[in-house]
């Protein structure tokens, strides 16, 4: 049966991996075409154009009304360095995206999240230096249950800075923007702006009684595309430059909390997929695998998603921890190994285990 409907997503990519994480684990673009890809209902054809950022790469006024939706993506990059160019360009562009396109809807995580905030007229500023990482959970306002139908997330995260509350209360006051929830570490884990009211409407709705439908912007601090081989090796390298302190890392390894499923993959995409006028299935897009966030590696069968993610995840940790050490004995003893040898070892590791195939 032919697809009843074709999505249009706008990816705005803001950030880069380094060289060895990404050869393993994808870069931005692969985790979102994927996440988006791969949580599509059977009947939804989803057609995805990229534009990076950091080239100033930007869609044309005549494509942006060809888009249902703008996705921006994290970044490493501070949200409120205005002393970088493509981060004073992004938020004059999202300035008229949202004055000037309404219908586009718009959805941004971390980094996407504190930039969004900031066209809406919010600060971003560090969190008190304090990273937030891994498997967190999100406590959903009312208006948060409502959307996702939950009374709480559980989301990957990997930032230390924020927008803070009170650079948004002129516009929770006026209910232009409605908060998402919140964590131990950080006041404003995502915001929702919904469309005004049609001249139709006869009776004013609750907050809490509106449709996905009618959401314009919404956004998240947490990561619904990582999984938790990503955060794990974003945790080691960022461990090894010195980018985060010991305590938080050693908070990470120690707890076990990192093995913990996350709502990404399901509850959050449930959302954004209603939000976009397209009702889940429940049902795995059958034109894509699942890719969990290896881009070559695809669980065809469902079912094996929830045992299998944790051996998963200790896969990437064994495939990152032999990279290094095989690379510097290879230097040291003059022999070579075949560049796609771990990958091709992961793989079959992978079939063999969940009888999967790449």
């Amino acid at each position: 049966m032919a697809p009843s409907r074709t999505v249009r997503i706008g990816l705005l990519v803001t950030g880069t991996l380094s060289g060895p994480i990404e050869a393993v684990h994808g870069s931005y673009q692969e985790f979102y075409t994927n996440y988006f890809k791969d949580t599509a209902p059977p009947s939804t054809r989803v057609v995805i154009d990229s534009y990076h950022i950091k080239k100033m790469e930007f869609p044309s006024e005549e494509r942006i009304s060809e888009y249902d939706l703008l996705m921006v993506t994290g970044s490493a990059t501070d949200a409120h360095n205005d002393s970088v160019k493509w981060v004073r360009a992004l938020l004059d562009f999202l300035k008229g995206v949202i004055r000037d396109h309404p219908k586009v809807k718009l959805s941004g995580i971390c980094f996407g999240h504190q930039i969004i905030c900031r066209a809406l007229g919010g600060q971003c500023g560090s969190n008190g230096g304090r990273w937030e990482i891994g498997p967190t959970p999100v406590h959903l306002t009312d208006t948060g249950k409502s959307i996702f139908g939950v009374d709480r997330l559980f989301l990957q995260e990997m930032h230390r800075d924020h927008v803070p509350l009170e650079s948004l209360n002129t516009q929770f006051a006026s209910r232009d923007l409605y908060l998402l929830g919140h964590t131990d570490l950080t006041e404003n884990q995502g915001v929702v702006k919904f469309y005004p009211p049609s001249d139709s409407d006869t009776e004013p709705k609750d907050e809490i009684a509106k449709s996905h439908q009618e959401i314009h912007i919404l956004t998240l601090q947490g990561h619904p595309e990582f999984s938790e081989g990503v955060v794990t090796a974003i945790v080691r390298a960022r461990a090894e430059d010195g980018a985060m302190d010991v305590p938080t890392v050693t908070d990470y390894w120690g707890t076990g909390r990192r093995w913990r499923k996350t709502d990404g993959f399901d509850i959050v995409a449930t959302a954004l997929w209603k939000m976009l006028g397209v009702i889940p299935t429940g049902e795995f897009n059958a034109q894509s695998d699942l890719h969990l966030s290896h881009p070559r590696v695809a669980i065809r069968d469902a079912s094996t998603l929830s045992k299998s993610s944790l051996v998963f995840g200790k896969l990437q940790n064994i495939f990152t921890i032999l990279n290094p050490f095989v690379t510097s004995k290879t230097r040291n003893t003059g022999r070579s190994i075949e560049p796609g040898f771990f990958r091709q070892f992961y793989d079959l590791c992978l079939t063999y285990l969940f009888d999967v195939s790449a």
